[in-house]
């Protein structure tokens, strides 16, 4: 039975549905809080939880719930209310299965996954034994140790939610990797991937035939000195340390979709009047004809898109940098995440984006020099990268090897162009000359590179580009 469960209704869960939620073990167990008041727990008799909830999110972002759980919500604006049960107590599972049924049936809406909040029942929690304290005392963490924290998710998409960022959040206070363990069938949402790629932080994938393996490089692992850690093959020496791979990881079927991914930096002005997501917004319009659906600071998105919403909530937390998702509607995939912080310079976005298409789809390279030219002209950016590359058109990533990305462009904007001495930016290695972006007197570059998604030697061609543009 999974340990995470989820109420999607249509009225937002009122004080007397939550109670009746949380009476689902009896009115013996103990209500506490943390979080500030954003997360409820039901604990037993040591105070230590059994059950936790947090506070119900409006969605108004269509194809979210059909994204992240493969399941059909109410219309929007629906509420979305998250239990997870502390790992190991079958107990916790049935409270938490029947707190999202208890509140489906009030709010008027459906619990996922139906199989695990199907009993209204009350569930007998006299005598249940639950992890000590500290592995109890941060509800998204399974698993404590020395190096490590370990998450167990049984989702169909391990997504970027409010609890692992705080699951993130907190192996990093602690100097330690987070490890997510799921099962074969499992997915990663892209905003999840960028944050495993620090060692010995990892997605580790249950598999029948070798045990569990990394589900981004295919190394087969073996829980060792408090952590999951790659073995070493038979034939492994000391000068050659080498790991199997899991056959689960090789099974590849080439589905003829792609993924063009974007990433870029502008730098703004420290000003009052500055809005941002623009150049989010912009090269968002140029490549698709709309601007994102919907943002949000965790996963589910759940607000209709709106830079200023954006740039009030970044004010409100500076210093501090920010981190957003955006995303596309259910027939145009497109997912970004944006990190804001800021810098001597200013103020710094930092953009991933990436747009899916089938195997009857173009993606639209034409549009690649004009969207750079918005971005240069309007928008401060200071470099941007295109790549494409064969992946899921749902931009899901799944525990089976994809191919890399190949180069298609790279874009320098008009002051790091001008900060370079004599020609350097206009005379390159490169067979086809750089693309001159805005006014003539002040232009930015656009370098074209083969982009073949067969043909990795795109990324010799864009070393030599970049070192020729250092000066080496």
């Amino acid at each position: 039975m999974t340990k995470d469960v989820i109420a999607l209704t249509r009225r937002m869960p009122d004080p007397w549905a939550m109670l009746a939620g949380l009476l689902s073990g009896g009115p013996d167990n103990l209500v506490d809080t943390a979080g500030e008041g954003a997360v409820v727990r039901l604990c037993d008799e040591e105070g230590r939880p059994l059950v936790s909830v947090e506070a119900p999110l409006l969605v108004q972002v269509a194809g979210e719930a059909e994204r992240l759980l493969g399941a059909t919500p109410p219309p929007l604006p629906y509420w979305w209310t998250e239990a997870r049960a502390t790992t190991g107590v079958e107990e916790a599972e049935q409270l938490a299965g029947t707190f999202a049924a208890r509140l489906a049936a009030l709010a008027d809406g459906s619990a996922w996954p139906p199989a695990a909040a199907q009993s209204l029942a009350v569930v007998k929690t006299e005598g249940v034994s639950v992890a000590p304290t500290p592995d109890a005392a941060q509800p998204a963490v399974d698993v404590l140790t020395d190096k490590v924290a370990v998450v167990i998710q049984d989702r169909p998409v391990i997504a970027m939610t409010a609890w692992l960022q705080d699951a993130f959040q907190t192996a990093a206070n602690s100097e330690l990797g987070l490890q997510i363990v799921t099962p074969p069938g499992t997915t990663l949402s892209p905003a999840v991937r960028g944050s495993l790629s620090n060692w010995p932080s990892r997605w580790v994938v249950r598999d029948e035939r070798d045990g569990y393996y990394d589900g981004q490089s295919g190394a087969v692992l073996r829980w060792q000195d408090g952590m999951f850690a790659p073995v070493a093959a038979a034939d492994a020496t000391a000068d050659d340390p080498r790991t199997p791979v899991a056959a689960s990881y090789q099974e590849v079927t080439d589905t003829g979709e792609q993924q063009l991914a974007i990433t870029f930096r502008t730098v703004h002005p420290a000003d009052e009047r500055l809005v941002l997501g623009g150049a989010l917004e912009s090269i968002w319009r140029e490549l698709t004809g709309e601007p994102p659906a919907g943002w949000g600071t965790a996963e589910p998105a759940n607000l209709p898109w709106s830079p200023r919403q954006m740039t009030d909530l970044t004010y409100e937390r500076a210093p501090e940098p920010t981190w957003f998702v955006a995303v596309g509607t259910p027939d145009r995939p497109g997912l970004a995440t944006v990190r804001v912080s800021r810098t001597k310079a200013g103020v710094e976005e930092y953009v991933t984006l990436m747009f899916g298409y089938g195997p009857d789809e173009e993606p639209p390279l034409d549009s690649l020099p004009r969207a750079a030219e918005v971005l240069a002209t309007r928008h401060q950016l200071l470099s941007m990268l295109v790549q494409i590359r064969k992946a899921r058109r749902d931009l899901a990533v799944p525990p089976r090897f994809e191919g890399p990305g190949v180069p298609l462009a790279f874009v320098l904007g008009a002051e790091e162009v001008r900060q370079m001495p004599g020609d350097r930016a206009r005379h390159t290695p490169l067979a086809q000359p750089p693309v001159l972006l805005g006014p003539k007197a002040r232009p930015a570059m656009y370098y074209p590179l083969p982009g073949d998604p067969l043909d990795l030697s795109g990324w010799q061609d864009f070393e030599r580009l970049v070192r020729h543009l250092k000066g080496a």
